[in-house]
């Protein structure tokens, strides 16, 4: 059994800067929870998808043994930087870069300095990661791929780590019900951007508590046309690519608005 632990986490930076603000707190109380829970796994490599980490041509994969760095998001710049300190497994991420073209996807490999780590990858790392002592193998988000191709990759990523010996946490790094305020708000008073985008957000994180993959597919189907997801759930596809049969079920460990879109930190049971 590679995967060990498994998680879908928010790659929206407001919360990680402004932790304190009372409507981000759960999601940060879910991300601290989160860390926890993977401290406890005992993981060898974090095998992460962004859907921040935007490519068009082939599949990238980071390769470089450490990605150091201070970014400036290019939305939200004025609540802070974002340093980041990111270790690679890169003999994983190479067999992932061939792993990849063995099952028809095309793929490179990135390895270059000051290669610019998205702002997901790094809230993500910062916030599951603080004491910087894990590895990871970052993939990237190729706009082209749609489910079924992300289901394939998350599976090969992991019976590639799996070939290795290693024990996996998996994870996708997204956000929930896309619409966001588009004029200023008051931090404080954050929220979704409409109530049935809650209640489409709360009714998907009730179907992955439950754990039934029939139950979530026919979630979906409805719910990328109403409540139109970060890029259609693709890093949801990802974790349930990665975890195959072992999906059973997960729970809710935070949950939230994040400038009026949704946000969610949720556990995959894993046996």
């Amino acid at each position: 059994m590679a995967v060990v632990a498994a998680f879908l986490v928010p790659g929206h930076p407001l919360p990680f800067l402004k932790p304190d603000n009372r409507p981000w707190v759960p999601l940060m109380r879910g991300y601290a929870a989160a860390e926890r829970a993977l401290d406890e796994a005992r993981a060898d490599v974090v095998v992460a998808y962004s859907t921040q980490w935007i490519a068009v041509l082939d599949e990238l994969w980071q390769t470089r043994s450490r990605l150091t760095g201070l970014h400036v998001d290019e939305n939200w710049y004025e609540f802070g930087d974002l340093p980041f300190d990111i270790s690679i497994d890169t003999v994983l991420a190479q067999a992932c870069v061939d792993g990849s073209k063995e099952i028809g996807v095309n793929a490179k490999a990135v390895d270059y300095d000051d290669f610019p780590v998205d702002t997901g990858t790094i809230v993500m790392a910062n916030s599951l990661d603080p004491q910087r002592h894990l590895k990871f193998v970052l993939a990237a988000n190729n706009l082209y791929h749609d489910w079924d191709t992300t289901i394939r990759l998350g599976a090969m990523a992991v019976r590639m780590a799996n070939e290795q010996g290693k024990r996996v946490a998996l994870v996708g790094v997204g956000g929930l019900s896309g619409a966001i305020f588009r004029t200023e708000i008051d931090i404080e008073k954050d929220g979704l951007a409409s109530s049935d985008d809650d209640a489409w957000n709360r009714k998907l994180l009730s179907a992955l508590e439950a754990g039934t993959a029939n139950q979530v597919k026919d979630v979906l189907a409805e719910y990328v046309k109403v409540a139109k997801p970060d890029m259609g759930m693709k890093h949801l596809a990802w974790v349930l690519g990665g975890l195959g049969e072992q999906y059973t079920g997960g729970k809710v460990l935070g949950y939230g608005p994040a400038y009026g879109s949704g946000a969610a930190v949720v556990q995959f049971t894993v046996h």
